[in-house]
């Protein structure tokens, strides 16, 4: 039995093909019951798009890239299936690719994907992007969403949390279980969620009046053994810290293995809250309190929100940015005590 075509669809319709292949991609500019009228008989006459001979006419490949630091990061794993379950859903395909936090990495990728490979990028940023002229020039062709990671300086869409307020947070709930020497583990000057999170951090110290010389920020780096040493160094020395808020997930482990080998209890002695949304922060001894983000759902957000960019191009980006708001999940590291899993503030 030979396929049913757009020609066909249209002539039953008496609509044009044009009116028809709108439709069914979904165009704003085909009204809402026409939209019905195609999708019912497309689905009655059971007809299948022909999606190469589509992406040929329209200049479209059906295929987005997501450019992301590192897949170890539970948030990038989890906003990565965020991403998938809506491109699936609208027939895209996904590239993922890795800057594994290298600037020079990240410019190589979008000038390789510039030529049309793709239709848009998904993009979060390295800890090296101090300069931004390959996003901006890449962004003059084809549409870039920003999630997590942003670039402040490019005028594109943005799907983002709430770091001030979670940097704040997190300090907050530190100085009110006792802590009076908090110190920020940060792993970059450049990236915006740092400084916000930063922002917040010293928003909360300056609130409850304590000492900026014993509540700083400590500069980490990307080098685990390094930031082990760094850790331990501040552990030993004479104004060790009583509560330490950790930027990123990866600093958990050098922190726990610190406190264990300088048999430093956690919570008594020190205090740690983390931004990490690893499934293991329930089974850690002691049990981890988080700043847990909605990777998932600024994935799904960020992939509709490109997605949308690409069916009506003349949309504006600054109305397409989402704030999502974190959760502060308290455990054992702040409390010795829980209930269940923790409890979200």
């Amino acid at each position: 039995m030979s396929s049913v075509t757009i020609k066909q669809l249209a002539e039953q319709l008496q609509l044009s093909t044009a009116t028809i292949s709108k439709a069914l991609c979904d165009s704003h500019e085909i009204s809402e019951g026409t939209k019905k009228r195609v999708l019912a008989l497309a689905k009655e006459l059971n007809y299948v798009p022909n999606a190469y001979a589509g992406s040929l006419r329209h200049n479209k490949s059906k295929t987005i890239a997501v450019l992301i630091p590192e897949i170890t990061d539970s948030f990038f794993s989890q906003a990565l299936n965020g991403i998938e379950e809506v491109a699936l859903e609208k027939g895209y395909h996904t590239l993922i690719y890795l800057t594994h936090e290298k600037l020079a990495r990240e410019e190589d990728i979008l000038k390789t994907l510039v030529g049309g490979r793709v239709d848009g990028v998904l993009m979060s940023v390295t800890v090296e992007t101090n300069s931004f002229k390959h996003i901006y020039e890449f962004n003059q062709h084809l549409p870039i969403v920003f999630f997590d990671r942003v670039c402040p300086e490019v005028d594109a869409a943005r799907i983002t949390t709430d770091d001030f307020e979670c940097g704040y947070k997190a300090t907050r709930h530190l100085i009110e279980a006792g802590c009076r020497h908090v110190i920020l583990l940060s792993i970059s000057n450049s990236l915006s969620i740092i400084s916000e999170r930063i922002r917040g951090f010293k928003s909360a110290i300056a609130e409850y009046d304590l000492d900026e010389h014993d509540c700083r920020v400590v500069n980490c780096t990307q080098d685990p053994l390094e930031n082990y040493r760094l850790i331990k160094a501040m552990m030993q020395s004479d104004n060790r810290p009583d509560g330490i808020v950790a930027t990123v997930e990866k600093l958990t482990t050098e922190i726990y293995l610190v406190c264990q080998q300088l048999q430093i209890d956690i919570p008594k002695q020190v205090k740690v809250v983390c931004f990490s949304n690893q499934p293991s922060a329930v089974i850690l001894t002691p049990s981890l309190t988080t700043i847990t983000q909605p990777a998932f759902e600024m994935g799904k957000v960020a992939a509709t929100t490109l997605l949308k960019l690409l069916k009506n191009n003349m949309l504006r980006v600054k109305d397409e940015c989402t704030v999502i708001p974190s959760k502060l999940i308290v455990r054992n590291s702040t409390t010795g005590q829980q209930a269940d899993h923790g409890e979200p503030v």
